[in-house]
């Protein structure tokens, strides 16, 4: 049932849309690799797009802006995820922005290659498709969480959700450790700071949880899910 959840709350990895390897590595062998320090831009929301982005290593956070100044968190990318295509598939201007959460490794591809790549294989373009139609499924999801659930329940689910994105491997059953900063945990549950920090107090009290040195690590699964009121709805 949560292997279900997550499938429709993440994104999938470029090697999923990618299914021929040496596709993507033609692709990405015509592109630039970059290292980008923990809280760069890769992309601002409003930007014109030239290219797309590969992520090698690290995490990026995708946002909207409010209208107050500040950020509206709604996905966090891992390594093997591609950024930025679909501005370039609309021709349209950046609609959010990007940057890093910790230390990344970043591909961009020109426009031009992504495009051509396209081009050549129809599969490709098909399979692209599926992948827009599956984010717009999340998006949905997302707006859905945040109007029904309460703050609990929400902080519960995005655990869930962070502690697939910073697993080491697929393959590792172990709780990940989730380091992202309060402010930016806060943006993504859709809470005050304040509230979030008294929030993971009590969910760390009730055994849910562990405060590590860089982050927060999960060590009662079931107990999250239960608190994500996701039992019996998946």
């Amino acid at each position: 049932m949560l292997a279900s959840f997550l499938n429709d709350t993440i994104r999938p990895q470029a090697l999923e849309i990618f299914r021929d390897k040496n596709e993507l590595q033609i692709m990405l062998l015509a592109g630039v690799t970059q290292n980008f320090k923990k809280g760069e831009i890769v992309f601002k929301e409003g930007g014109i797009p030239s290219g797309v982005f590969y992520l090698k290593k690290g995490h990026v956070k995708k946002y909207k802006g409010t209208a107050i100044g500040g950020e509206q968190i709604f996905y966090v990318c891992a390594t093997g995820e591609l950024l930025g295509y679909h501005a370039v598939l609309a021709e349209e201007w950046y609609s959010d922005s990007a940057s890093t959460l910790d230390d990344c490794e970043i591909t961009f591809v020109p426009k031009e290659v992504f495009q051509r790549t396209l081009h050549d294989s129809p599969d490709l373009a098909l399979r692209l498709l599926k992948a827009l139609a599956h984010e717009f499924r999340l998006f949905k999801i997302g707006i859905a969480t945040l109007a029904t659930s309460s703050v609990k329940e929400r902080l519960a689910i995005n655990l869930l959700i962070l502690d697939e994105k910073f697993r080491k491997s697929q393959k590792s059953t172990k709780a990940s450790e989730i380091i992202l900063s309060r402010s930016d945990l806060a943006n993504m549950v859709g809470t005050a700071k304040e509230n979030l920090v008294r929030m993971l107090a009590e969910f760390k009290a009730n055994g849910l949880i562990k405060i590590t040195d860089n982050g927060i690590q999960i060590t009662n699964r079931n107990g999250v899910i239960k608190t994500a009121s996701l039992i019996g709805t998946i």
